[in-house]
């Protein structure tokens, strides 16, 4: 898109947008979107008409880093989203301001703060007095004709008396009687009210107020009750101050209806506010308007700045934890591979018994069993023999085994398999089982695994997982893997959408190998949707292996715009080209030409020692005007040529593999650990040392020094040293530290 043009409606194809926008329109948003991400005009215009242009994220931020300034995906996101929020808010001016025109109401002065309006709030706040209205006090006052005496009221004259001129408006034979003098004073009174509370500048300064000074209070509806809301049975903090989580469990506590929780705020202060717009000095109608005033503001007012101001926390809490349960997802996708190895996967039970899994170093199913080594039926020799059998026969090195129901037991009598082995090393591990059984009832696990049942394809999976986490954790809705907070309470659209988003930056940041990969996996990459990518699968097994890129574009349905979007996100190893199991893009290949041409190799030597060490010598900044080429994307050529086939995955730590059982009353405080983080929140980690329940490292015990937030220390599959806080044999529950206890050598 050219600087200035205008998106017509045709040409807003992308993901920031479908409405008509002018270019005086397009140049306020990129404006207002520069000046809160602190971008730059170009950058931000420049992002907007990519995404116009149907370009997705991961693409965008990958090849078009001179175009952008080399922004990142966060900062893109932030970008697309805001864009599509500003034009919306645009679409309501405009929709609002033809309302109010068509109603013969429009002034110069309220056009121009609708137009001036940032937030969706300020709109709806100046278009409130214009808005249809069921049957209110104030409706049926007009109906009355107490208009008049309204404004009588509100012109606070210095003489007169209510009463008596409210009495002219007494109409008993009406069609709308008023009986009395003091009906209609009252009337005119609930006109007042309802003027005050549609004011735009008083509701944003109440709204404001009451953010800044409210507490959130919480209080028990049956005291008695035992519940895991018993900390909010008598609660008070301040709104602003209020972490998310706290937010959410008063909400759910309140939905449940277990708690009374609601929005405190001083009268008083806000009263002599809205006093203060109102009343102009000393007259005879000053005690009729601050009555007004009061009734205004605690009837009209006060019930929906609650809703608002608590609807606003809510959602900031949503936000936030959305926000931890996307870190944590695309931590555990990122874990790296353990490849090379044969696995035994378990999904362990209790009544109807640990479903087994062998799958080979690729991944391939090689057999399923069952055992019952776990109460009610303690068949430990029988599962013994089968563990033995399964292990010998296709030389099992990893038993792999998911943290559900039963799994502590199972792991028990894992470890006393391990031990009676003296043959061979073995080892075991627990792999965080969650969504294992949402996918094994999909329709997906039906089409790969057909003539399995529900729980063997879950051991499938479990120990899918560990070979290759991100390729069998996409099988599976993000939402149903559990590593966040509150993800039940949550906007479940804003969630989906968040994690979906996730998900496609993981497999991009990865790369996928168009030979192997599911249609699952495919899906993600960018530019492809579940049609193209089953038709990458069909046309694989039709036609054979991919031999190049190119290929790719004789898929029905992958267009050139698809082809350019996830191409380079494409692998293919032991192709034709070498360069196509990097993640160059094909439309950088020229100037890999240029480059080694200048350097006297060729594409044979990709991979060797030799040629990394002599890339890696080149200055890029001087290189990059030679080669008639963006010095970032020539930067990221020259690491790809460094380390073709690089899985950045295999650059972090594998998991801790144990091969015996800890159980919780071996704890004593100050035993030191080794444990890997399963779950991060606001509060603290839950690191997994090998017993039943994970134990929690609370903020507090993070550092010596401060922490804002645990993930700025920690993520999920990180492995950790931690020393034993607290232990609770009664409940199950152990507090670690991550902060080395005095008088422990280094």
């Amino acid at each position: 898109m050219k600087e200035g043009s205008t998106l017509s409606q045709s040409e807003s194809n992308g993901t920031a947008g479908q409405q008509v926008v002018d270019t005086e329109e397009q140049e306020r948003i990129v404006a207002q979107i520069a000046k809160e991400l602190s971008l730059s005009l170009k950058q931000v215009r420049t992002t907007i008409g990519l995404l116009d242009e149907g370009n997705t994220i991961p693409f965008i931020a990958r090849y078009r880093k001179e175009m952008t300034g080399e922004l990142d995906e966060n900062q893109l996101r932030n970008i697309e989203e805001r864009t599509q929020y500003l034009r919306n808010l645009e679409e309501r001016k405009k929709e609002v301001v033809r309302i109010i025109d068509e109603q013969g109401k429009l002034t110069d002065e309220l056009a121009a703060a609708i137009a001036r309006a940032v937030k969706l709030q300020e709109v709806e706040d100046l278009y409130r007095p214009y808005r249809q209205k069921r049957k209110t006090r104030a409706s049926v006052a007009k109906e009355k004709g107490l208009e008049s005496l309204a404004e009588w009221l509100l012109s606070q004259p210095k003489q007169g008396e209510p009463l008596a001129e409210a009495a002219k408006y007494v109409k008993p034979e009406a069609e709308h009687p008023v009986e009395s003098a003091e009906e209609a004073l009252q009337g005119a009174m609930d006109i007042i009210a309802e003027i005050i509370a549609d004011d735009a500048a008083i509701r944003a300064w109440v709204r404001a107020h009451t953010m800044d000074r409210g507490l959130m209070v919480s209080e028990a509806k049956t005291p008695d009750e035992e519940s895991v809301y018993e900390m909010y049975y008598d609660y008070r903090e301040p709104a602003k101050k209020m972490p998310s989580h706290r937010i959410l469990a008063m909400n759910r506590g309140e939905r449940e209806n277990l708690l009374k929780v609601t929005l405190e705020v001083e009268t008083e202060p806000i009263l002599r506010h809205i006093a203060g717009k109102v009343i102009k000095g000393r007259s005879v109608t000053e005690e009729v308007l601050k009555t007004a005033i009061e009734d205004a503001y605690k009837r009209l007012i006060a019930p929906s700045i609650e809703r608002e101001v608590r609807g606003e926390l809510t959602e900031k809490a949503e936000r936030q934890a959305i926000s931890i349960f996307a870190a944590n997802l695309r931590s555990l996708l990122l874990q790296p591979p353990v490849r090379g190895k044969i696995v035994l996967g378990v999904d362990p039970a209790y009544r109807t018994g640990c479903k087994l899994a062998v799958v080979d170093d690729t991944g391939k199913l090689l057999e399923v069993a069952v055992t019952y080594p776990t109460p009610p039926n303690n068949k430990k020799r029988e599962a013994a023999a089968k563990f033995n059998e399964l292990i010998g026969k296709y030389g099992v090195e990893l038993i792999v085994i998911g943290n559900g129901t039963a799994s502590r037991e199972t792991e028990q009598f894992v470890a006393e398999v391990i031990a009676e082995r003296r043959d061979r090393e073995l080892a075991y591990l627990i792999v965080n089982e969650a969504g294992a059984s949402v996918y094994s009832a999909s329709k997906l696990a039906q089409e790969e695994f057909p003539d399995l049942d529900v729980a063997e394809r879950s051991a499938a999976s479990i120990a899918r997982r560990l070979q290759d986490p991100l390729a069998e954790l996409v099988k599976i809705e993000p939402r149903a893997i559990g590593v966040g907070q509150y993800q039940h309470d949550v906007s479940q659209k804003l969630l989906d959408e968040s994690l979906k988003n996730v998900v496609e930056s993981a497999v991009n940041h990865v790369g996928v190998d168009v030979n192997t990969a599911s249609p699952a996996l495919l899906s993600y990459v960018s530019g492809v949707n579940a049609t193209t990518a089953k038709n990458i699968v069909k046309f694989r097994e039709e036609n054979g292996r991919f031999q190049n890129r190119k290929q790719l574009q004789k898929v029905p349905r992958l267009g050139a715009k698809t082809f350019e979007q996830c191409v380079g996100f494409m692998r293919i190893n032991e192709g034709k080209n070498p360069l196509d199991q990097t993640p160059i893009h094909p439309e950088s290949y020229e100037v890999v030409n240029r480059l080694f041409a200048e350097l006297g190799v060729s594409l044979d030597q990709l991979g060797s020692k030799e040629l990394a060490e002599r890339l890696s010598s080149l200055d890029p900044q001087e290189l990059a005007a030679r080669l008639d080429v963006g010095v970032p994307t020539l930067r990221d050529i020259l690491d790809s040529l460094q380390r073709p086939g690089r899985d950045p995955r295999e650059e972090l730590p594998l998991p801790i593999f144990r091969t015996d059982v800890l159980k919780i009353e071996d704890l004593t405080p100050g035993m030191e650990l080794q444990g890997t983080v399963r779950n991060v929140i606001d509060f603290g980690a839950f690191v997994d040392i090998g017993i039943k329940n994970d134990g929690l490292v609370h903020i507090s015990q993070m550092s010596n020094g401060y922490v804002k937030h645990p993930m700025d220390v920690v993520s999920v599959g990180d492995n950790v040293t931690v020393w034993v806080l607290n232990v609770d044999v009664k409940k199950g529950r152990v507090g670690l530290t991550m902060r080395k206890p005095a008088g422990i050598e280094a």
